[in-house]
């Protein structure tokens, strides 16, 4: 067997398994709505079923459209990937972490659909400003959880190896 495919089932393993252990603790423990606060004004736990992708995108979607879509995506999603890393040379490493992060994460998220018809997300960051007015300021980023980072952190190392890719390879245009 290659060595990335090696690559692939252990990243995407302990990030399916970290991913579900942190889920399934969210889920024993806390009720929907529910807020642990880690560092006030800052982050906190929360238990959040999410209906939708990222952000929630999608989430007030009819619901017929919503269930036949996120089941449908993920496998094309995970068959796309594994198509892309056949023709990933083995020397490339951080394109396969990479693109082993986004398998992982995306099994991670497709597993709770499977199973709950939702997808857990727990991690919750708040930003207080001007506390002192009334009421004060906040941002309140949409929470996620740890197949979200997987997703976000393959992506973005993708993007940054194509950018860089692409900048190292542009041909000289000075004009000698």
């Amino acid at each position: 067997m290659k060595i990335k495919y090696l690559i692939l089932a252990a990243i995407a393993g302990a990030i399916i398994t970290a991913d579900q252990a942190t889920k399934m603790w969210i889920h024993t423990h806390l009720q929907e709505g529910d807020v642990i606060q880690v560092i006030s004004n800052l982050f906190n736990i929360t238990h959040v079923h999410n209906m939708g992708a990222a952000f929630g995108f999608l989430a007030d979607s009819h619901p017929e459209f919503r269930t036949a879509f996120f089941f449908a995506m993920p496998p094309i999603a995970l068959i796309i990937i594994l198509a892309i890393l056949r023709g990933v040379r083995d020397s490339d490493r951080w394109t396969i972490a990479a693109l082993s992060g986004v398998f992982g994460g995306a099994i991670g998220n497709y597993i709770d659909r499977l199973r709950y018809g939702y997808v857990i997300d727990f991690l919750d960051f708040t930003i207080v400003y001007n506390a002192s007015s009334n009421p004060p300021g906040r941002f309140v980023y949409p929470s996620f959880n740890v197949a979200d980072i997987a997703i976000v952190c393959g992506v973005a190392i993708l993007l940054f190896l194509e950018f860089t890719r692409s900048r190292s390879e542009e041909p000289d245009t000075a004009i000698v």
